[in-house]
This record gives C-alpha cells, structure tokens and sequence, in this order.
C-alpha cells in the first residue's frame, strides 16, 4: 500500500520537534526558539498517537474482516520492525560511553525487556533516556491485540466510547494521586523535583496511554464507522484550526505553569493527545493535509524510527569531535549538529533498518499481518 502523504508530514513534524527538544543537550537554537524547543515532548504524544492509530487500523481490520488476529505474525512483525535498529544503538550505549549524554545508565536489563520507562530510578543515570517511549509503545503492542481479541463483539460503539471515556478519567484520577503523593511534598522545598516527575508521572506506561487511546479511537472510527471520520475529514476546515489552537494553548498551559505542574500533569496530557488526534484524523484522508507531501517528510517519516534512536548519541558524538571548536557562531554550530545526527540516521535506516525490513518482506507468508497503513508511527 502507499503511503500516505499526511501521516509521513505529522510523522516528520513528530522526529523533528523531538530531536530539537533534546538540543538542549548542546545548546539548542537560542533563546528566540525557546518555547518551540521546551515543548517539543510533545512530539512523542504525536508519536503516539500515531501508533495507537497505525496498529489499531491493524488489530480492527482483521477482526472486522476475519474476526481473528494471528497474534504470531503481528508479534513477529513488530519484533522484526523495532529490535535490530534498537538492539545495535543499546550496543553502542553500552559499549562506548562517548555515545552517552551521562557517564552511567540504568542496567541494561531494564533496556532489554522494556522496563526501563518503570524502574528509572537515578537522573545520573539517565544515558538512553528516551527510550522510554520505546517501552511504553512496546507494553501497547503486546496487550493491545490481546484486549482487542477478548472485547471483540462485546462491544458497542456507545460501550467503546464509555470505556474510553472511563480511561481518560481514570488516568487524570491516576497522576492527580501521583502528584499529591510524590511531588506535592516537595513543593515549596529545596528537593529536586524532576527524578520523581520522570519515574511516577512522565515515563512509566500507566501514565501516558492517553495518545495511544487517542489513536485507537480514531483507527476505531476509520474502520468501523467510517462515515464519523469522514464528516470530520469534510469539517477539516474546522478541525485543523481547532486541532491547532488547542495544541496551542497546551504549549502555553505547559509553558506557563511548568511540566511539574498538578493541573499540568492531571489533565493536560488528554488535551495534548485530543489535539494530536484532530492532525492524525484530517491527516489519513479527504484534506489538504492528506494530500500535502511536505519536502523531505517522506524520508524523514521513512527514517524517523532510526533518527530517534540514534539522535542523542549523534549529539554527544558531535560534542566530542567538535570541542571549543564553533563556539562563537552558535548557527553553523547547530548545523553540523543537524548534519551529524541526519547523517547517524541515514546509516542506521540503510545499514539495519531498511535491510531487516526486507528480509521480513521476503519471509514465508506466516508474517503476513493485516493490513498496514504506512507513515503512523516512529517504529512503523
């Protein structure tokens, strides 16, 4: 199947947003880009929601048009998908400190069975940081086709939407208690806040399936009650704008009271992933959007899943060559970072990516999964 042109554009505009959210590590681009850079976490939502939509097109799909999933095949594919581009950059991790943004890292355990977003535990060992998402996306592959399974048929589109609404709830009840219970003592207090944020309220999966849910409702729409998302598609005149005002008004909201927030952390992930949602629905079909093929977001879509693997290490790599060097000129400083990173990029997708993936193409017809739209996620 071919792309899709707008899920390649959110999906360039996800790695993209990201990867200028941790030049911070090296400087970042000044202070005119300051609230760009600081919200650029929300690229990962965007992730996200990408994902929850590109596999829950998957998972629905089947069980509408087979009702069953060979579970097999789409664990098979997804492992051919995510682990060699994952395992050689967790090698480079521990195998060449220069690759690390700290000297130490959580035990490589944790990095082999996904675990890490739950047990980190020491901001000095904060090397591989981000794959954390990775954990979280890992965690909703494994259950989400098992869950799919067991509540297909027994669930109306009135049900589904109860359920969605009762998880969104319980979430905003769930980091609302986690917040008073590990951050409210340290407020007013000379205690670090942000390893408790990261451990209990940012990474660990529990907290962060508002944009997977997000995704999965919008993938319910698409394959079984199309006509919802293609009103909402005719309507994208009114859609996108309020997808962005409110994506707007999350940066802002972020901004201003802090990501430490109560408020920020109850009830703000939701928003973030409600206006993900808006781009990711005009985005698959019947818009401009669907149908804008942004320079370059086809190749950066292509490869996002390596450039988000490789970019940290790729600015730590950069730091080392460089030195002093470029000091004073703060612009072509921050391009050969770019360049660094996109050229660390390329040799992971063409070097490991691309050729796993088509080795996988070209096995027996056991994994086969169903079927697939391309450019939704950062591990598509």
């Amino acid at each position: 199947m071919s792309r899709l042109p707008g899920l390649d554009t959110l999906r360039a505009i996800a790695v993209l947003w990201v990867m200028l959210f941790h030049s911070y590590l090296v400087g970042g681009l000044g202070e005119n880009f300051g609230v760009l850079e600081r919200a650029g976490w929300m690229g990962v939502d965007l992730f996200f929601v990408l994902s929850g939509f590109l596999i829950g097109s998957q998972v629905f799909t089947a069980l509408r048009d087979t009702g069953r999933l060979d579970v097999k095949a789409f664990y098979a594919r997804r492992a051919f998908r995510i682990l060699p581009a994952y395992a050689v950059v967790l090698g480079l991790y521990l195998a060449w400190p220069l690759w690390r943004e700290t000297p130490l890292m959580q035990p490589a355990w944790q990095f082999v069975t996904f675990t890490f977003n739950l047990l980190f535990d020491a901001p000095q060992r904060y090397a591989f940081s981000h794959a954390w998402s990775l954990c979280v996306e890992e965690h909703f592959y494994l259950v989400f086709p098992l869950l799919a399974m067991l509540l297909a048929g027994r669930l109306t589109a009135a049900r589904f939407i109860v359920l969605c609404a009762a998880m969104v709830a319980g979430g905003i009840a769930l980091r609302a208690w986690l917040w008073q219970a590990q951050l409210g003592p340290l407020v007013g207090t000379d205690a670090p806040a942000g390893p408790p944020y990261l451990r209990y309220l940012y990474y660990p999966t529990y907290s962060r399936l508002d944009g997977l849910l997000a995704g999965v409702a919008v993938a319910a729409c698409a394959v079984f009650r199309p006509a919802w998302l293609a009103g909402a598609q005719r309507r994208g005149g009114l859609v996108l704008p309020a997808s962005a005002l409110l994506l707007g008004g999350c940066v802002v909201f972020f901004d201003d009271g802090g990501r430490l927030g109560f408020w920020q952390n109850a009830v703000g992930y939701p928003l973030v992933a409600l206006a993900m949602a808006g781009f990711v629905g005009v985005g698959a079909g019947g818009t401009w959007l669907a149908r804008w093929r942004m320079p370059g977001a086809g190749w950066l879509a292509r490869a996002s899943y390596s450039l988000y693997l490789s970019h940290k290490g790729a600015f730590m790599l950069t730091v080392a060559v460089l030195g002093g060097r470029l000091d004073g000129y703060p612009g072509w400083r921050f391009l050969a970072f770019a360049v660094v990173v996109l050229a660390v990029g390329a040799a992971l997708h063409y070097g490991v990516e691309r050729p796993c993936l088509r080795w996988r193409e070209r096995r027996s017809a056991t994994l086969r999964g169903p079927r697939v739209i391309h450019g939704a996620s950062a591990a598509d």
